[in-house]
């Protein structure tokens, strides 16, 4: 069965990309623990962590870690957690957030109610500065299309 992520990578549902290349592509989530929360997701339909192949899990690390750059640069965070969940699309995901302390690191905190404007600027937020840092050929050419 086609999973949510699919469909957004296939654009039958709408999403906010900031990356995509052959392998991966990235975009903010509509439920954010912290302003500029993404998503890296491979675009091959794997459901967890422990089922992903070497290769595939090394670059999804290395554009998760390029991400949280662009993230401390956009939003000047101390940090960038990583976490990897995947209870709620069974598809492997990592979640790429600034971050300022430990404690705020929880779903509990994701925001359901933030304006589909403010989405967009973090989004835009995060795409600019990975255009800054040098990726810009793997920034998708339009907010809402993983096609680069």
């Amino acid at each position: 069965m086609t999973t949510l992520f699919t469909r957004i990578i296939d654009g039958e549902i709408p999403g906010r990309f900031v990356w995509a290349d052959d392998v991966a592509v990235a975009f903010t989530t509509i439920a954010p623990i912290t302003d500029g929360h993404t998503l890296v997701v491979p675009r091959a339909e794997i459901v967890e962590l422990t089922q992903a192949p070497d290769d595939v899990l090394a670059h999804l690390t290395r554009v998760a870690r390029t991400i949280g750059q662009a993230q401390q640069a956009a939003w000047s965070a101390p940090r960038v957690a990583l976490l990897v969940a995947g209870f709620e699309v069974p598809h492997l995901h990592l979640h790429v957030l600034p971050a300022w302390d430990e404690s705020s690191l929880t779903f509990a905190n994701a925001r359901h109610d933030v304006p589909a404007e403010d989405l967009d600027a973090a989004a835009g937020r995060v795409r600019s500065a990975l255009r800054d840092a040098g990726h810009g050929a793997h920034v998708p050419a339009a907010l809402d299309s993983p096609a680069i």
